[in-house]
């Protein structure tokens, strides 16, 4: 690409999204060595830390070869580190991204996901001039579906045994958000 992409810092009613730094490693490595968590996802879980550090330095290098960005995400009431989000293989001909995200336990059923990726997807279109992001899903994975239909995700299909993780099998569902559907829709108010 050639094009470096500035990591942006975004701010939604209840989150802060930035870039990654060294010292988010712990936290980083806690969420991707947790096997609940990472149950439907597309690879086993870590074993060591320094899949972390490299993770960080991934994350840089996307930014720097202009082919996405990936963003902590941080409550903003506490700086409680919740996950992260992206948007990666950026293809500027085609107009193109995919969108992906992973949230500890504590931070799920809280729309959590979904405000930070309303914020992310929001920003892309502004910036990227995107017509079209997708997204995948684990079939199994209930509450990731209904992140992706809540931002106005649509459901194109199915990618039959497409990923296979310590030996078990699994579908994914492919979903598509095309830029005249997408509604930025006013941030919800958090309940009290």
């Amino acid at each position: 690409m050639g094009t470096s992409l500035l990591t942006p810092s975004l701010h939604t009613a209840r989150l802060r999204l930035r870039a990654f730094e060294a010292a988010d490693a712990n936290d980083l490595f806690a969420l991707h060595s947790s096997a609940y968590v990472l149950r439907y996802w597309d690879s086993p879980p870590w074993s060591e830390r320094a899949r972390a550090e490299k993770f960080i330095t991934a994350c840089r290098q996307m930014a720097q070869e202009g082919t996405g960005v990936r963003l902590a995400v941080d409550r903003a009431s506490d700086g409680a580190f919740l996950g992260w989000c992206s948007l990666s293989g950026w293809n500027p001909e085609f107009r193109s991204a995919s969108l992906g995200y992973c949230f500890g336990e504590a931070a799920w059923g809280h729309g959590y996901a979904t405000e930070t990726a309303r914020a992310l997807l929001g920003w892309a279109f502004d910036t990227l001039d995107l017509n079209r992001v997708q997204a995948e899903a684990d079939t199994r994975n209930a509450a990731s579906a209904r992140v992706l239909e809540k931002l106005g995700f649509v459901r194109e299909g199915t990618l039959r045994e497409d990923c296979v993780v310590n030996g078990e099998v699994s579908d994914s569902w492919v979903y598509g958000l095309i830029r005249r559907e997408w509604q930025p829709s006013s941030e919800p108010v958090p309940a009290p």
